[in-house]
Protein backbone atom coordinates (compact mmCIF):
# COMPACT_ATOMS: atom_id res chain seq x y z
CA UNK A 1 0.00 0.00 0.00
CA UNK A 2 1.18 3.52 -0.78
CA UNK A 3 2.24 5.24 2.45
CA UNK A 4 0.31 8.55 2.61
CA UNK A 5 2.72 10.00 5.19
CA UNK A 6 5.31 10.52 2.44
CA UNK A 7 2.80 12.41 0.29
CA UNK A 8 2.12 14.78 3.18
CA UNK A 9 5.84 15.08 3.98
CA UNK A 10 6.59 16.11 0.40
CA UNK A 11 3.76 18.64 0.57
CA UNK A 12 5.14 20.21 3.75
CA UNK A 13 8.69 20.20 2.36
CA UNK A 14 7.57 22.20 -0.67
CA UNK A 15 5.60 24.56 1.59
CA UNK A 16 8.66 24.95 3.84
CA UNK A 17 10.68 25.83 0.74
CA UNK A 18 8.21 28.57 -0.19
CA UNK A 19 8.15 29.80 3.43
CA UNK A 20 11.96 30.08 3.41
CA UNK A 21 11.75 32.07 0.17
CA UNK A 22 9.18 34.31 1.85
CA UNK A 23 11.54 34.76 4.82
CA UNK A 24 14.31 35.85 2.46
CA UNK A 25 12.11 38.37 0.64
CA UNK A 26 10.76 39.66 3.95
CA UNK A 27 14.30 40.19 5.29
CA UNK A 28 15.17 42.10 2.11
CA UNK A 29 12.00 44.21 2.63
CA UNK A 30 10.59 42.96 -0.66
CA UNK A 31 7.50 41.50 1.03
CA UNK A 32 5.51 42.63 4.05
CA UNK A 33 5.88 40.69 7.30
CA UNK A 34 2.68 39.18 8.69
CA UNK A 35 1.79 37.90 12.12
CA UNK A 36 2.74 34.37 13.09
CA UNK A 37 4.80 33.56 9.98
CA UNK A 38 7.98 32.83 11.98
CA UNK A 39 6.18 30.08 13.88
CA UNK A 40 4.59 28.76 10.71
CA UNK A 41 8.00 28.35 9.07
CA UNK A 42 9.24 26.33 12.01
CA UNK A 43 6.13 24.15 12.24
CA UNK A 44 6.12 23.36 8.52
CA UNK A 45 9.45 21.58 9.18
CA UNK A 46 8.93 20.13 12.67
CA UNK A 47 5.25 19.26 13.01
CA UNK A 48 4.78 19.17 9.24
CA UNK A 49 7.54 17.49 7.26
CA UNK A 50 9.49 15.74 10.02
CA UNK A 51 6.55 14.56 12.11
CA UNK A 52 4.80 13.13 9.04
CA UNK A 53 7.83 11.01 8.21
CA UNK A 54 8.41 9.92 11.81
CA UNK A 55 4.79 8.87 12.30
CA UNK A 56 5.01 6.91 9.05
CA UNK A 57 8.27 5.05 9.67
CA UNK A 58 8.62 4.54 13.44
CA UNK A 59 6.09 1.66 13.56
CA UNK A 60 7.82 0.03 10.59
CA UNK A 61 11.27 0.35 12.17
CA UNK A 62 10.06 -0.87 15.55
CA UNK A 63 8.33 -3.89 14.01
CA UNK A 64 11.41 -4.79 11.94
CA UNK A 65 13.68 -4.46 15.00
CA UNK A 66 11.33 -6.69 17.02
CA UNK A 67 11.11 -9.29 14.26
CA UNK A 68 7.39 -8.70 13.81
CA UNK A 69 5.40 -8.41 10.54
CA UNK A 70 5.05 -4.95 9.03
CA UNK A 71 2.09 -3.32 10.81
CA UNK A 72 -0.86 -2.05 8.75
CA UNK A 73 -1.35 1.67 8.36
CA UNK A 74 -3.24 3.17 11.30
CA UNK A 75 -5.67 5.49 9.52
CA UNK A 76 -6.97 6.79 12.84
CA UNK A 77 -3.48 8.13 13.66
CA UNK A 78 -2.94 9.53 10.15
CA UNK A 79 -6.29 11.34 10.06
CA UNK A 80 -5.99 12.68 13.61
CA UNK A 81 -2.48 14.00 12.96
CA UNK A 82 -3.26 15.62 9.62
CA UNK A 83 -6.56 17.19 10.60
CA UNK A 84 -4.82 18.53 13.71
CA UNK A 85 -1.96 19.98 11.65
CA UNK A 86 -4.28 21.75 9.22
CA UNK A 87 -6.37 23.22 12.02
CA UNK A 88 -3.32 24.30 14.04
CA UNK A 89 -1.56 25.87 11.07
CA UNK A 90 -4.75 27.77 10.29
CA UNK A 91 -5.00 29.01 13.87
CA UNK A 92 -1.43 30.25 14.40
CA UNK A 93 -1.33 33.24 12.01
CA UNK A 94 -4.81 34.38 13.04
CA UNK A 95 -4.10 33.64 16.75
CA UNK A 96 -7.47 31.92 16.92
CA UNK A 97 -7.65 30.20 20.30
CA UNK A 98 -10.34 27.73 19.28
CA UNK A 99 -8.39 26.53 16.24
CA UNK A 100 -5.12 26.34 18.16
CA UNK A 101 -6.72 24.35 20.99
CA UNK A 102 -8.49 21.98 18.60
CA UNK A 103 -5.39 21.43 16.47
CA UNK A 104 -3.18 20.93 19.51
CA UNK A 105 -5.58 18.40 21.05
CA UNK A 106 -5.79 16.39 17.84
CA UNK A 107 -2.00 16.26 17.41
CA UNK A 108 -1.71 15.32 21.10
CA UNK A 109 -4.15 12.44 20.54
CA UNK A 110 -2.24 11.24 17.45
CA UNK A 111 1.07 11.26 19.33
CA UNK A 112 -0.47 9.37 22.26
CA UNK A 113 -1.92 6.74 19.90
CA UNK A 114 1.45 6.32 18.18
CA UNK A 115 3.20 6.00 21.54
CA UNK A 116 0.80 3.24 22.54
CA UNK A 117 1.36 1.42 19.24
CA UNK A 118 5.14 1.58 19.64
CA UNK A 119 5.05 0.52 23.29
CA UNK A 120 3.37 -2.73 22.30
CA UNK A 121 6.44 -3.46 20.12
CA UNK A 122 8.95 -3.04 22.96
CA UNK A 123 9.69 -6.78 23.12
CA UNK A 124 11.93 -8.30 20.47
CA UNK A 125 11.13 -11.39 18.44
CA UNK A 126 13.39 -13.57 20.62
CA UNK A 127 11.97 -12.19 23.86
CA UNK A 128 14.64 -9.49 24.14
CA UNK A 129 14.07 -5.79 24.65
CA UNK A 130 13.66 -3.50 21.64
CA UNK A 131 16.04 -0.76 22.83
CA UNK A 132 15.14 1.86 20.21
CA UNK A 133 11.48 1.86 21.29
CA UNK A 134 12.38 3.48 24.61
CA UNK A 135 13.93 6.38 22.67
CA UNK A 136 10.82 6.72 20.51
CA UNK A 137 8.26 6.46 23.30
CA UNK A 138 10.15 8.77 25.66
CA UNK A 139 10.61 11.24 22.81
CA UNK A 140 6.87 11.16 22.15
CA UNK A 141 6.23 11.78 25.86
CA UNK A 142 8.28 14.97 25.56
CA UNK A 143 6.29 15.86 22.43
CA UNK A 144 3.07 15.57 24.45
CA UNK A 145 4.56 17.97 26.99
CA UNK A 146 5.73 20.31 24.22
CA UNK A 147 2.27 20.30 22.63
CA UNK A 148 0.62 21.11 25.95
CA UNK A 149 2.97 24.00 26.72
CA UNK A 150 2.95 25.25 23.11
CA UNK A 151 -0.84 25.27 22.96
CA UNK A 152 -0.93 27.03 26.31
CA UNK A 153 1.35 29.77 24.96
CA UNK A 154 -1.59 31.09 22.95
CA UNK A 155 -4.29 30.38 25.52
CA UNK A 156 -2.86 31.68 28.78
CA UNK A 157 -2.10 28.33 30.44
CA UNK A 158 1.41 29.32 31.56
CA UNK A 159 0.17 31.14 34.65
CA UNK A 160 -1.94 28.30 36.10
CA UNK A 161 0.85 25.81 35.26
CA UNK A 162 3.41 28.13 36.93
CA UNK A 163 5.68 28.10 33.87
CA UNK A 164 8.06 31.04 34.18
CA UNK A 165 9.54 30.95 30.63
CA UNK A 166 6.99 28.97 28.57
CA UNK A 167 8.55 29.54 25.14
CA UNK A 168 11.86 27.99 26.24
CA UNK A 169 10.04 25.07 27.86
CA UNK A 170 8.17 24.43 24.60
CA UNK A 171 11.33 24.61 22.47
CA UNK A 172 13.39 22.47 24.84
CA UNK A 173 10.70 19.79 25.17
CA UNK A 174 10.28 19.50 21.40
CA UNK A 175 13.95 19.71 20.41
CA UNK A 176 16.10 18.40 23.28
CA UNK A 177 13.34 16.01 24.31
CA UNK A 178 11.27 14.75 21.38
CA UNK A 179 13.55 15.14 18.36
CA UNK A 180 16.87 14.42 20.11
CA UNK A 181 15.63 11.12 21.50
CA UNK A 182 13.85 10.04 18.33
CA UNK A 183 16.84 10.94 16.12
CA UNK A 184 19.12 8.93 18.42
CA UNK A 185 16.77 5.96 18.13
CA UNK A 186 16.76 6.31 14.34
CA UNK A 187 20.56 6.23 14.21
CA UNK A 188 20.59 3.09 16.33
CA UNK A 189 18.00 1.38 14.15
CA UNK A 190 19.53 2.41 10.83
CA UNK A 191 23.25 2.07 11.44
CA UNK A 192 23.28 -1.73 10.92
CA UNK A 193 21.53 -1.20 7.56
CA UNK A 194 23.85 1.62 6.54
CA UNK A 195 27.17 0.31 7.80
CA UNK A 196 26.72 -3.38 8.59
CA UNK A 197 27.45 -2.90 12.29
CA UNK A 198 25.59 -1.82 15.40
CA UNK A 199 26.07 1.72 16.60
CA UNK A 200 27.10 0.67 20.12
CA UNK A 201 26.71 -1.95 22.83
CA UNK A 202 23.47 -2.14 24.80
CA UNK A 203 25.25 -0.69 27.84
CA UNK A 204 26.41 2.36 25.89
CA UNK A 205 22.99 2.76 24.31
CA UNK A 206 21.46 2.71 27.79
CA UNK A 207 23.87 5.42 28.95
CA UNK A 208 23.01 7.60 25.95
CA UNK A 209 19.30 7.12 26.60
CA UNK A 210 19.44 8.12 30.24
CA UNK A 211 21.78 11.02 29.50
CA UNK A 212 19.39 12.41 26.88
CA UNK A 213 16.17 11.67 28.77
CA UNK A 214 17.33 13.12 32.10
CA UNK A 215 19.25 15.91 30.39
CA UNK A 216 16.12 16.98 28.53
CA UNK A 217 14.21 16.90 31.81
CA UNK A 218 16.69 19.33 33.34
CA UNK A 219 16.54 21.58 30.28
CA UNK A 220 12.74 21.64 30.50
CA UNK A 221 12.51 22.17 34.27
CA UNK A 222 15.12 24.95 34.22
CA UNK A 223 13.05 27.53 32.30
CA UNK A 224 9.87 26.14 33.88
CA UNK A 225 11.26 27.25 37.25
CA UNK A 226 12.55 30.56 35.89
CA UNK A 227 16.11 29.60 34.97
CA UNK A 228 16.97 27.46 38.00
CA UNK A 229 20.65 26.61 37.53
CA UNK A 230 20.52 23.63 39.89
CA UNK A 231 18.50 21.71 37.27
CA UNK A 232 19.58 23.50 34.08
CA UNK A 233 23.33 22.91 34.46
CA UNK A 234 23.14 19.16 35.24
CA UNK A 235 20.63 18.77 32.42
CA UNK A 236 22.94 20.61 30.04
CA UNK A 237 25.94 18.50 31.00
CA UNK A 238 24.02 15.23 30.69
CA UNK A 239 22.56 16.12 27.31
CA UNK A 240 25.87 17.37 25.90
CA UNK A 241 27.70 14.24 27.08
CA UNK A 242 25.10 11.90 25.60
CA UNK A 243 24.89 13.80 22.30
CA UNK A 244 28.66 14.04 21.84
CA UNK A 245 28.97 10.31 22.55
CA UNK A 246 26.24 9.60 20.00
CA UNK A 247 27.93 11.76 17.33
CA UNK A 248 31.36 10.17 17.91
CA UNK A 249 29.90 6.68 17.62
CA UNK A 250 27.90 7.63 14.52
CA UNK A 251 30.97 9.21 12.87
CA UNK A 252 33.02 6.08 13.54
CA UNK A 253 30.34 3.77 12.16
CA UNK A 254 29.68 5.93 9.10
CA UNK A 255 33.40 6.13 8.32
CA UNK A 256 33.85 2.37 8.60
CA UNK A 257 30.76 1.83 6.43
CA UNK A 258 32.08 4.18 3.70
CA UNK A 259 29.10 6.48 4.23
CA UNK A 260 31.29 9.57 4.64
CA UNK A 261 32.06 9.36 0.94
CA UNK A 262 28.51 10.58 0.39
CA UNK A 263 26.86 13.91 1.18
CA UNK A 264 24.13 12.06 3.10
CA UNK A 265 26.59 10.73 5.67
CA UNK A 266 27.97 14.22 6.23
CA UNK A 267 24.43 15.61 6.51
CA UNK A 268 23.84 13.33 9.51
CA UNK A 269 27.01 14.50 11.26
CA UNK A 270 26.96 18.20 10.32
CA UNK A 271 23.37 18.47 11.50
CA UNK A 272 24.56 18.02 15.08
CA UNK A 273 26.80 21.09 14.88
CA UNK A 274 23.69 23.25 15.05
CA UNK A 275 22.21 21.61 18.14
CA UNK A 276 25.53 21.41 19.98
CA UNK A 277 26.46 25.03 19.26
CA UNK A 278 23.68 26.60 21.35
CA UNK A 279 24.24 24.23 24.27
CA UNK A 280 27.98 24.96 24.25
CA UNK A 281 27.25 28.69 24.24
CA UNK A 282 24.53 28.42 26.91
CA UNK A 283 27.04 28.52 29.83
CA UNK A 284 28.50 31.76 28.47
CA UNK A 285 25.01 33.28 28.43
CA UNK A 286 24.24 32.02 31.93
CA UNK A 287 27.51 33.53 33.20
CA UNK A 288 26.84 36.85 31.44
CA UNK A 289 30.06 36.80 29.40
CA UNK A 290 30.32 40.03 27.31
CA UNK A 291 29.80 39.60 23.57
CA UNK A 292 27.23 36.83 23.86
CA UNK A 293 23.81 38.52 23.71
CA UNK A 294 21.42 36.12 25.43
CA UNK A 295 18.26 37.75 24.09
CA UNK A 296 19.55 37.77 20.51
CA UNK A 297 20.66 34.15 20.66
CA UNK A 298 17.37 33.01 22.19
CA UNK A 299 15.40 34.87 19.50
CA UNK A 300 17.46 33.83 16.45
CA UNK A 301 19.31 30.57 17.19
CA UNK A 302 16.12 28.41 17.01
CA UNK A 303 15.90 29.22 13.28
CA UNK A 304 19.38 27.81 12.66
CA UNK A 305 18.54 24.91 14.96
CA UNK A 306 15.48 23.94 12.94
CA UNK A 307 16.99 24.47 9.48
CA UNK A 308 20.54 23.38 10.31
CA UNK A 309 19.73 20.38 12.53
CA UNK A 310 16.16 19.13 11.98
CA UNK A 311 15.91 19.92 8.26
CA UNK A 312 19.45 18.75 7.51
CA UNK A 313 18.91 15.47 9.36
CA UNK A 314 15.78 15.08 7.25
CA UNK A 315 17.75 15.72 4.05
CA UNK A 316 19.65 12.49 4.69
CA UNK A 317 16.89 10.27 6.05
CA UNK A 318 13.63 11.30 4.38
CA UNK A 319 14.71 10.29 0.84
CA UNK A 320 16.25 7.15 2.36
CA UNK A 321 12.97 6.19 4.03
CA UNK A 322 10.99 7.05 0.90
CA UNK A 323 13.22 4.81 -1.21
CA UNK A 324 13.04 2.01 1.36
CA UNK A 325 9.35 2.04 2.26
CA UNK A 326 7.72 3.77 -0.70
CA UNK A 327 9.81 2.52 -3.62
CA UNK A 328 10.70 -0.81 -1.92
CA UNK A 329 14.41 -0.36 -2.75
CA UNK A 330 16.59 -3.11 -1.29
CA UNK A 331 19.64 -0.90 -0.72
CA UNK A 332 18.47 2.72 -0.46
CA UNK A 333 21.01 5.51 -0.15
CA UNK A 334 21.02 8.49 2.15
CA UNK A 335 19.52 11.60 0.62
CA UNK A 336 20.99 14.98 -0.14
CA UNK A 337 23.91 16.00 -2.32
CA UNK A 338 26.97 18.21 -2.04
CA UNK A 339 24.94 21.29 -2.98
CA UNK A 340 22.39 20.72 -0.20
CA UNK A 341 25.21 19.95 2.27
CA UNK A 342 27.07 23.17 1.49
CA UNK A 343 24.10 25.52 1.27
CA UNK A 344 22.23 24.38 4.39
CA UNK A 345 25.34 24.83 6.53
CA UNK A 346 26.29 28.18 4.99
CA UNK A 347 22.72 29.34 5.64
CA UNK A 348 22.91 28.32 9.30
CA UNK A 349 26.30 30.03 9.69
CA UNK A 350 24.81 33.25 8.30
CA UNK A 351 21.88 33.08 10.74
CA UNK A 352 24.34 32.80 13.62
CA UNK A 353 26.47 35.62 12.19
CA UNK A 354 23.39 37.86 12.17
CA UNK A 355 23.17 37.56 15.97
CA UNK A 356 26.51 39.32 16.38
CA UNK A 357 26.31 41.65 13.36
CA UNK A 358 23.09 43.48 14.12
CA UNK A 359 23.50 46.29 11.51
CA UNK A 360 23.73 43.61 8.80
CA UNK A 361 20.98 41.41 10.23
CA UNK A 362 18.43 41.90 7.44
CA UNK A 363 20.95 41.22 4.69
CA UNK A 364 22.38 38.18 6.48
CA UNK A 365 18.91 36.74 7.16
CA UNK A 366 17.76 37.27 3.59
CA UNK A 367 20.89 35.62 2.20
CA UNK A 368 20.68 32.75 4.72
CA UNK A 369 17.15 31.85 3.66
CA UNK A 370 18.13 31.92 0.00
CA UNK A 371 20.78 29.33 0.88
CA UNK A 372 18.11 27.30 2.67
CA UNK A 373 15.93 27.42 -0.45
CA UNK A 374 18.85 26.20 -2.55
CA UNK A 375 19.42 23.39 -0.04
CA UNK A 376 15.80 22.24 -0.06
CA UNK A 377 15.33 22.25 -3.83
CA UNK A 378 17.26 19.06 -4.74
CA UNK A 379 15.81 17.11 -1.82
CA UNK A 380 12.27 18.31 -2.52
CA UNK A 381 12.61 17.33 -6.18
CA UNK A 382 14.07 13.93 -5.26
CA UNK A 383 11.28 13.19 -2.80
CA UNK A 384 8.60 14.60 -5.11
CA UNK A 385 9.71 12.36 -7.95
CA UNK A 386 9.56 9.24 -5.77
CA UNK A 387 6.09 10.10 -4.49
CA UNK A 388 4.87 10.88 -8.02
CA UNK A 389 6.34 7.65 -9.37
CA UNK A 390 4.69 5.59 -6.64
CA UNK A 391 1.27 7.14 -7.11
CA UNK A 392 1.46 6.86 -10.91
CA UNK A 393 2.33 3.17 -10.51
CA UNK A 394 -0.57 2.72 -8.09
CA UNK A 395 -2.97 4.37 -10.55
CA UNK A 396 -1.68 2.15 -13.36
CA UNK A 397 -2.15 -0.97 -11.29
CA UNK A 398 -5.73 0.01 -10.53
CA UNK A 399 -6.46 0.34 -14.26
CA UNK A 400 -5.09 -3.11 -15.14
CA UNK A 401 -7.99 -5.60 -15.29
CA UNK A 402 -7.80 -8.47 -12.83
CA UNK A 403 -6.17 -11.50 -14.39
CA UNK A 404 -4.06 -9.51 -16.91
Amino acid sequence: MTNPYFLMASLYLFVALLAALDASFTSFNLLAWFQGIRWLRVHFITLGMMTEVLFGVLPLLAAARAGKPRPPLRWDIWLTLNVGLVVLLAGIPSINGTLILTGGMLIFAAAALLGGQLWRMRSGGSGGYNSSVKFYVTGLAYLLLGITVGTGLWLGWSGPLRIRVPLEVHIHANNWGFLSLVFAGLLMDLMPKLTGRSLATERTIGAIFWGMALGALGLVLGPWLGGALWVTVPGLLLHISATVTLVILAARALAQGQQLRTAGGWHLLMAYVWILLPVFIAPLILLGVPGFPGAGIEATAPQALIYGWVLQFGFALIPYFAARYLMEAEQPRLGGNWLSLTTVNVGSALVWASIFMVPWQGLLHGTAYLFYVAAMLPVAVQLGRMVQSKFVAADRDMLVPAGD
